[in-house]
């Protein structure tokens, strides 16, 4: 219970006098309530709280008069957490505050979100809650999230230096003498074995006290508290190997005679290379932060606003709903508005991923951050701050990369009973050895329970999972496949589905001249005067039509009488032929007859996803040019080979609907969300996900961002924004689909490869735990030692390494990793 304090809250659903009154009388009904005040104007409720009522049973109270408290959420950047298991310590002790209604948190960015009533849970209560449940809450005024990150990293790869440093003389001293003949007696000779196992005892106590500190400092308290994690697990098996070691060192004579080994170097071999993994996990994580500010730094950091007549630069910040701003030729739009004077051509890919440029005039809208083309421009401001489409955006990519909770490991969800197993193992052994063992009774116990302890090391189980990611992402990135994190892996493998962007992911992302339709006449003579007509024009595809005529060496004759009609097309007279060019309705306006056979190709076209320009010389239908998005030499292939692999691959884009059909039946794809937004991206992954399940989706640009954030797994073409790679999870480095599919080849075989590691990591120890706590020795049999319990323990962990090595000479997928 909170008592001797003041609370004020909000409180919906007040009206009038009569609802202050009711609200007033149930707070002040609560056990020790005081200085009780409900304002009406603000629709606040305040009270100073005695002995036996606390600010959740406030909100009960106001619940039960019939109004109530809102939610709010805080957000807490919570330090230490390691594994799944941390995760649901931190949300069930956030949970059991009273007050709060929900809390979810994700461990990839150290976040907690906790919902809660209003005014009613202070921050600190949730601060104490995360603090009693064994970790640490990062304070509000400290280091931003990535640079904490940042600094984390830092400290890491110093402590495994100072750990590898450190743990080299005796891995030297321990094991020389298996790999140079002699090298062990002349160590003898030199400082005796009493310096051999000195020298050893201190570099050990150097690397568990210092860059092994942490898995004590948390994994001790775990241990404690009945909820063993990964860092109990690396204390647990560095600490009994060190301990033993130290017996044998300080007081051999209490252990059976020829039991008095050292296992220093196993010690300090698991805390470095586990450090090595937690680093490497570290930079590995995806920068959510620095992609989210890149977003927002596509917005102009200034405005040219017209007030008073005069054009005035001001910053971004203080534009104001109704502000009209100038927009000039190659800017970035400044804001969300509504055109009202003026036209040029705007870049919205970013938006829409439409590739070609859009017309804007009197009475469109745009979008803030979007490039301008050639023309000049004013706008209405209509949207600013947080309600602008690039902060919109920014909001999605960021809520959906924190609602996304990483894939629960294998090891991490058998931590929960396999350390408490063993230990109760350990201790079964030490007593029942106490009491029925032979003498030293004492002796054989301690080294049994040892020896069960050292045979359960967390060392091959903590190499299973690391190693392979390591060798895998490797062997992925000569493939040309980035991994962000190995959880990208595991995802991947379980995909059902694969979303895919159309502009620059299956097509090249800019339009190009595909085809030339002219009956009885000369196709490059056409393109010449097309192209010459084009060239006065500020349309994104009269810039195709002139770079084919160029890419072709053809001649451009001068132009004259040139006219742009807005929406239809162009005019003009090249080498005394009158040429007009355009869609069908600038052919009709000009009152030229359409010849029906170019109808018909005009059509054809259409329907496969191209846009057809008609061309007139001399007042005659003479020909019909098609422009597009060229698909990507490899979409198909990829494609086809996605679906032999069992995959649903649909098409979700912000084309045209009869653009996208057009392309998605070239290449095979059913399935296809046309004509959609961000936000539409993102429903239309979540529909893909109810339907079949787990769902990857790949893309380029800015508008994929969202998409690729709330897809299971996002796949960014390396050669697209900045954006999308860092909100993605995989990147395509080639900027092609083939890597793709070998993206999905290699996910099936690591997590294969992971699973195998697990298996053994596990089989060799637990089927050598009964062994090490002396099971056939009781009845007349061998029993383990220490010294065989390490060796088993080595075994396994030479067993997962060689297992994960094997991934480095798979192939691609055309070799056949599957």
């Amino acid at each position: 219970m909170t008592t001797g304090i003041s609370v004020t809250f909000p409180v919906h659903g007040l009206s009038c006098a009569s609802c202050v009154g009711r609200v007033e009388r149930a707070l002040k009904a609560l056990p020790g309530a005081s200085a009780v005040s409900v304002n009406l104007a603000s629709g606040r409720a305040s009270l100073s709280l005695g002995p036996g009522a606390s600010p959740a049973e406030a909100a009960e109270a106001v619940a039960g008069a019939g109004y109530d408290v809102p939610e709010t959420e805080t957000v807490l950047a919570v330090e230490g957490m390691s594994c799944a298991s941390c995760v649901s310590r931190v949300e069930r002790a956030l949970a059991a505050v009273p007050g709060v209604r929900g809390a979810s948190v994700n461990l990839a960015t150290g976040r907690a979100s906790v919902r809660h009533l209003d005014g009613i849970v202070p921050r600190a209560s949730l601060e104490a809650a995360v603090a009693e449940a064994g970790y640490a809450v990062a304070s509000a005024q400290g280091p931003a999230p990535a640079d904490r990150r940042e600094e984390e990293a830092r400290i890491l790869g110093r402590e495994v230096v100072a750990a590898a440093v450190l743990a080299l003389p005796i891995l030297v001293l321990d094991m020389g003498g298996h790999l140079v003949p002699g090298f062990h007696h002349a160590l003898a000779g030199w400082i005796g074995e009493t310096g051999n196992a000195a020298i050893q005892a201190v570099l050990a106590t150097l690397v568990l006290a210092g860059p092994g500190r942490r898995f004590f400092t948390r994994g001790v308290p775990g241990l404690l508290r009945g909820h063993p994690d990964m860092n109990a697990l690396v204390a647990l098996g560095s600490g009994a190997a060190y301990l033993y070691s130290l017996v044998s060192t300080l007081a051999p004579g209490i252990l059976p005679a020829g039991s008095a080994h050292l296992y220093f170097e196993a010690s300090t071999l698991i805390v470095t290379l586990i450090l090595l993994g937690r680093l490497m996990e570290a930079r590995a994580k995806g920068r959510t932060g620095a992609a989210i500010a890149r977003l927002m730094d596509l917005a102009p950091k200034i405005a040219r606003v017209i007030r008073d007549g005069a054009e005035t630069e001001v910053p971004l910040a203080e534009l104001r709903i109704g502000d009209v701003v100038r927009v000039r030729p190659g800017e970035r739009v400044a804001a969300d508005g509504t055109v009202i004077a003026g036209a040029s051509y705007v870049d919205e890919s970013m938006v829409t991923g439409e590739p070609a440029p859009v017309r804007k005039e009197p009475g469109a809208a745009t979008v803030g951050g979007t490039v301008n083309g050639q023309g000049s421009f004013d706008l209405r401001v209509g949207s600013v701050g947080a309600d602008t489409v690039l902060a919109q955006n920014a909001r999605m990519v960021e809520a959906a990369q924190g609602a996304k909770l990483p894939i629960q490991a294998l090891l991490d969800r058998v931590t929960g009973w396999f350390v408490p197993a063993v230990m109760a193992l350990s201790l079964a052994t030490f007593l029942a050895w106490l009491a029925f063992g032979p003498e030293p009774a004492l002796g054989h116990a301690l080294v049994n329970a040892i020896a069960v302890l050292i045979i359960a090391c967390p060392c091959a189980m903590g190499l299973a999972t690391p190693t392979s990611i390591m060798v895998g992402t490797g062997r992925a990135a000569r493939g040309g496949v980035l991994f962000r994190d190995g959880t990208a892996l595991q995802r991947l493998r379980e995909v059902r589905a694969i979303a895919l962007d159309k502009t620059g992911t299956l097509t090249e992302g800019r339009p190009r001249l595909t085809d030339i339709v002219a009956p009885d006449r000369d196709a490059a003579e056409i393109l010449s005067l097309v192209a010459t007509v084009e060239t006065r024009s500020e349309h994104p595809l009269a810039a195709a039509l002139v770079a084919a005529a160029r890419e072709r060496g053809l001649a451009l004759p001068a132009l004259v009488n040139f006219e742009a009609v807005a929406g239809h097309g162009v005019s003009g007279r090249v080498a005394g032929r009158d040429v007009a060019v355009g869609a069908r309705r600038h052919l009709d306006r000009l009152g030229i007859a359409l010849d029906a056979g170019l109808l018909a190709e005009a059509d054809r076209l259409a329907g496969e996803g191209r846009t057809p320009l008609h061309v007139a010389l001399d007042g005659r239908h003479a020909a019909v040019l098609a422009v597009a998005d060229p698909i990507k030499p490899e979409a198909r292939e990829a494609v086809a080979a996605l679906r032999a692999r069992g995959l649903v691959v649909a098409m979700v884009t912000g084309d045209d609907r009869r653009t996208a059909e057009g392309v998605a039946r070239s290449l095979g794809i059913t399935e296809v969300s046309a004509e959609v937004l961000p936000a539409g991206k993102v429903e239309a992954v979540r529909a893909l996900r109810a339907t079949h399940g787990a769902v990857a989706f790949v893309g380029d640009g800015i508008n994929d961002a969202p998409a690729l954030a709330e897809a299971d797994v996002g796949l960014a073409i390396g050669t697209g924004t900045d954006i999308a790679v860092e909100s993605a999870d995989v990147v395509l480095m080639a900027g092609s689909l083939g890597p793709l599919v070998a993206a999905v080849d290699l996910s099936r075989a690591v997590m294969r490869n992971i699973r195998q590691n697990l298996f053994w990591a596990f089989a060799y120890n637990v089927a050598l735990i009964p062994v090490a706590a002396g099971l056939p020795a009781a009845f007349g049999g061998p029993s383990l030692s220490p010294v065989l319990a390490a060796g088993a323990m080595a075994l396994s962990s030479l067993f997962v390494l060689g297992n994960a090595l094997r991934l480095s000479r798979a192939g691609t997928a055309s070799e056949g990793i599957a």
